[in-house]
C-alpha cells in the first residue's frame, strides 16, 4: 500500500484480542505540525481503558489508534512549525495515535531527546514525567523539605514522581502492594515504601513524617485510598488526584478537609487545551530535561515489545507486573522481544 504505515488498531471494545496491527494511510502534517517517524511508544493505562471503550480519544486524535507518548525522528515540518527540523530526535505527548510508525503533532508539544537516552528510554518519559511534574509542582505546589506520598509507586507515573519529588527537595514515601516492587524501589533509593493493605500502614506513614503527616499526596488509586489519605494528610496538606484505578466514587468527610484546611485537586492531562499542554511541555523541558543528562532523573523501562506483540504488552500491564514503563518498538527485532 503506497503511502501506508503500520499502526495498532482497536477493532472493537474488548480485551487485548481486539487489537490488530494494520496498514493505514500515512498522516499528513498541518501548517503547525510535525510529521514524525516513531521509533518507540509507551503503553499507558489510558490505552487499556480506550481499548475497552471506556476512554475515547479527544477530538482531533485518531479514534482507533492508541498511544499517548512517543519518541522518534522528525521527517517533515509544516510551513509554520518552528523549533524543529528534519532529522531531529524528539519526544512528546499526544491525544492518541502514538502506537504507529508515523504520527503528526503540534510543534509546541514536542521536546528534544537528550543524547544519552535510547529510543525506549525517551518514549518512557513524556506522559509519565509530565503528569508527575504537573501534579507535584504545578497543581501540588511542592516546596523543599515537604513530604510526598506516592500511591502506585511502581507505576510509570509513580517511578517518575518519586524521582521528581526528591530532585525538588521533597521527601517521597511510596505505597505499593507488591513485595518485589517494594524491594526494588527501596534498592533504587525510595525509602520508605509500604504496603497500603497493611493495617499499620497509616501509622507507619505518619511516623515516617516525624508525626506531622503528609504535605502532598499523589493519588493514582482513587476511591479505595481515601480512608488512608484522610488519616495521614497533614494540616494544610494537598491531595492531587491523577488516577482512579480502584474507582471514582467514595464517601469523603468534608469536615475533616475543613479541619485540616486541606486542598483537593483533580487533574488530567489528555483532554487539556493545546496551550496548556504546550506551556507544561516548555516548562518541563527547560527545568527538567537537563537532569536526565546528569543522571538525576532516569526513565524506568520494565521491558519492551515489538509493535506486533502489542497484545502481550497489554496483557502484562493488566497483570500489574510491570515496574515502570512498558514500551513498544517499531523494529521487529526478535532479540528485543520481551526485553
Amino acid at each position: 500500500m503506497l503511502g501506508g504505515m503500520r499502526a495498532v488498531v482497536i477493532t472493537r471494545p474488548g480485551g487485548p484480542e481486539v487489537l490488530e496491527l494494520r496498514e493505514v494511510p500515512d498522516p499528513l502534517p498541518g501548517p503547525e505540525e510535525l510529521l514524525v517517524r516513531v521509533r518507540a511508544a509507551s503503553l499507558n493505562r489510558a490505552d487499556l481503558l480506550q481499548r475497552r471503550g471506556l476512554y475515547p480519544a479527544p477530538p482531533g486524535a485518531p479514534a482507533e489508534i492508541p498511544g499517548l507518548e512517543f519518541a522518534g525522528e522528525v521527517e517533515a515540518c509544516g510551513p509554520r512549525a518552528t523549533g524543529h527540523a528534519p532529522g531531529d530526535r524528539v519526544m512528546g505527548i499526544l491525544g492518541g495515535g502514538g502506537q504507529a510508525e508515523k504520527l503528526v503533532l503540534h510543534h509546541r508539544t514536542c521536546m528534544p531527546v537528550p543524547r544519552s537516552l535510547t529510543w525506549e528510554q525517551a518514549a518512557a518519559i513524556p506522559e509519565a514525567f509530565l503528569t508527575a511534574y504537573d501534579a507535584l509542582h504545578v497543581q501540588g505546589r511542592l516546596a523543599a523539605d515537604e513530604s510526598v506520598l506516592v500511591q502506585a509507586a511502581g507505576s510509570g507515573v509513580g517511578t517518575a514522581a518519586f524521582q521528581l519529588a526528591r530532585a525538588g527537595g521533597g521527601s517521597p514515601i511510596g505505597l505499593t502492594r507488591t513485595a518485589e516492587k517494594r524491594r526494588r524501589l527501596e534498592e533504587a533509593g525510595l525509602r520508605p515504601v509500604f504496603d497500603p493493605d497493611d493495617p499499620s500502614a497509616p501509622d507507619r506513614v505518619i511516623r515516617a513524617t516525624g508525626g506531622r503527616g503528609v504535605d502532598l499526596i499523589l493519588d493514582l488509586v482513587g476511591a479505595a485510598a481515601w480512608p488512608l489519605h484522610a488519616r495521614v494528610l497533614a494540616e494544610r496538606g494537598r491531595i492531587v488526584v491523577i488516577g482512579l484505578l480502584s474507582g471514582s466514587r467514595c464517601e469523603i468527610d468534608l469536615g475533616l478537609l475543613m479541619k485540616k484546611r486541606a486542598t483537593l485537586v483533580g487533574s488530567v492531562l489528555r483532554s487539556r487545551s493545546l496551550d496548556e499542554k504546550a506551556a507544561l511541555t516548555r516548562e518541563f523541558a527547560e527545568r527538567m530535561l537537563p537532569l536526565f543528562s546528569r543522571g538525576t532523573l532516569s526513565p524506568w523501562v520494565h521491558c519492551s515489545f515489538p509493535l506486533h506483540r502489542v497484545r502481550d504488552a497489554h496483557a502484562l500491564m493488566e497483570r500489574n507486573e510491570n515496574l515502570g514503563k512498558i514500551v513498544l518498538t517499531m523494529e521487529d527485532d526478535p532479540a528485543a522481544e520481551g526485553r
